[in-house]
């Protein structure tokens, strides 16, 4: 059961633009298909990455071909090069093809939501791939998600998050939330906002949003039905290590260069519950903010760390 204060936004099927130019079925289908052979040509790989000289390259062209075959064209502003540092990578989050975008530019790890892994084949292929699994419901399992997440960092791994903790249309974003800002706190690394926007026809489409309830699958055909779909990724400057003094500012640097790539308007997700009064500031840094978001979900501290 979900609490009070999970992610949520208001986008819904009233989000969507009209239906741009689209294909014909049997080209949805071979669309379909090509993307199906390339997830499990994927999957038969993995075991042997490992052992394969200039393994980024092969992922990122994995990527790359799975993009092309469900009719996305990638286009990239700026450079996305961690020059072998850790950096966490941040994201207003639209579609399934964020993250295939992201990876397609340079392979990295990622922060997913748990559903995630128990999804057909891609569930699988995620997994493998080294994501970093974050329990929604389960808010006493974040500071050990956060951690996790450090790790990786200090490893020299970059590391993808989507803050907004939920997907929005695209005209419209959400909040940056904290909490996962701590990791790059935590491991001494630096921010990489990265602004991801779709176009359909010149024109800025919402259409391949993952929006509300739906299933995974009703935004898989609304993407492979558009004609000339871009997926656009511009890569902002970098946020150094020490340039903010907590994990607030530091999401909130992150949001405003964000916004200001896409020329968007940050919209408050709807309240759950009435906020209470005596939410005290967040502890700021190493163990002092992983025991603030350990307490328990009704404390003021859990919602002072998530917001």
């Amino acid at each position: 059961m979900s609490h009070a204060w999970m992610p949520v936004s208001p986008c819904g099927e009233g989000c969507l633009t009209p239906a741009e130019t689209t294909v014909s079925w049997p080209r949805r289908v071979l669309r379909l298909a090509g993307a199906a052979v390339i997830v499990v040509a994927a999957l038969l790989l993995v075991p042997v990455l490992a052992l394969v000289p200039g393994r980024d390259r092969v992922v990122r062209t994995v990527f790359r071909a799975l993009l092309r075959a469900l009719g996305v064209r990638l286009v990239v502003h700026g450079e996305l090069d961690g020059s072998g540092r850790g950096a966490l990578v941040v994201s207003n989050h639209i579609s399934f093809a964020d993250i295939m975008g992201l990876n397609a530019v340079r392979p990295m790890r990622a922060l997913a939501k748990r559903e995630i892994a128990s999804w057909p084949v891609l569930g699988t292929l995620v997994s493998r791939a080294g994501t970093v699994f974050l329990d929604r419901e389960r808010l006493s399992t974040l500071p050990a998600t956060v951690e996790r997440l450090a790790e990786a960092l200090r490893s020299g791994s970059l590391v993808t998050v989507n803050p907004e903790g939920t997907t929005w249309c695209g005209t419209a974003s959400g909040r940056f939330r904290p909490a996962t800002f701590q990791a790059a706190i935590d491991a001494g690394v630096p921010v990489r906002p990265v602004a991801v926007r779709y176009l359909s026809g010149g024109r800025e489409t919402t259409r391949p949003a993952f929006i509300g309830p739906e299933s995974l699958i009703a935004s898989l055909r609304r993407v492979v039905a558009l004609r000339g779909l871009v997926l656009e990724l511009t890569v902002c400057p970098e946020i150094a290590p020490g340039r903010a003094t907590d994990r607030r500012a530091l999401a909130a640097l992150a949001e405003a260069a964000v916004s200001s790539a896409l020329g968007t308007v940050t919209v408050a997700a709807p309240e759950r519950t009435r906020q209470v009064a005596d939410a005290r500031p967040a502890v700021a840094g190493g163990a002092g903010a992983a025991a603030e978001l350990g307490t328990d979900v009704a404390s003021p501290e859990v919602r002072a760390g998530l917001s």
